[in-house]
């Protein structure tokens, strides 16, 4: 029988916590690290990022868990590095190297191109090292057993991918897309097609909807209040635009 889990008798605040999330944390560590230490029965997040991911992740508190769907659902955009001539098995800085190639011929102007190529619609397949669920069980499980199965692609919009600075092997770059994104395959797709591979080096969500990560708090401040400093410091659930 598993364990229950702990109900505090205090009721919980209502509102949004904006968390600037530290690299190699996961979500889910943020939501239970907020929730234990502020006793509190009722705490999600508004879209998951990758552990070696960093920048804005909405908690939701209270009965703001119940808008879940609305910020999980708004756009988002990110700042980011990927890194030409180098493919890992997860896409990201957090995966095992399987291939190393020449970037000798990739110019400025090439990269430009690629990345011009990927805005719009278009339909992405989900990576098999990532939380999405097949038959109930998420990919990354299915992949550490080996195995490999066959996942439904899914449309993705993206209105902004731009480059910030080309320093090769590195390529900085801005990116506004819709909810579900795979920020990684976006950027090992432009490796394929540069015929170099790359895989994401680094990745900061900037924002979400109407919030953006400049309000955002580092985590390990906040892990330093009282209960009374986390009320005052929520946003209001009227934060968030009314939904459509």
């Amino acid at each position: 029988m598993s364990p229950r889990r702990f109900q505090s008798p205090m009721p919980d605040p209502d509102g949004l916590l904006l968390v600037s999330k530290p690299r190699g944390m996961t979500s889910h560590d943020v939501v239970d690290a907020v929730r234990r230490h502020f006793q509190l029965n009722k705490v999600g997040h508004g879209g998951t990022l990758d552990p070696m991911a960093t920048g804005l992740l909405i908690l939701l508190i209270g009965r703001g868990t119940k808008l879940a769907d609305r910020v999980i659902n708004a756009d988002k955009e990110y700042v980011g590095v990927f890194h030409l001539g180098v493919e890992t098995d997860s896409e990201d800085a957090d995966g095992t190297i399987i291939a190393q190639h020449d970037i000798g011929h990739v110019d400025e102007a090439a990269v430009r191109a690629a990345m011009a190529k990927r805005i719009g619609d278009q339909l992405q397949v989900p990576p098999m090292l990532s939380a999405k669920k097949v038959g109930g069980r998420p990919l990354y499980r299915l992949a550490r057993r080996g195995q490999t199965v066959e996942r439904e692609p899914r449309l993705i919009h993206v209105y902004e991918f731009s480059l910030l600075r080309f320093d090769p092997p590195r390529v900085q770059f801005r990116l506004r897309c819709t909810k579900g994104t795979y920020v990684r395959t976006l950027c090992a797709a432009i490796g394929r097609e540069l015929g170099c591979g790359a895989f994401l080096e680094e990745l900061e969500r900037t924002a979400s909807g109407n919030l953006r990560s400049d309000q955002a708090i580092p985590l390990d401040q906040i892990l330093q209040w009282t209960r009374a400093e986390l009320e005052s410091h929520l946003l209001p659930l009227t934060a968030l635009p009314a939904s459509t």
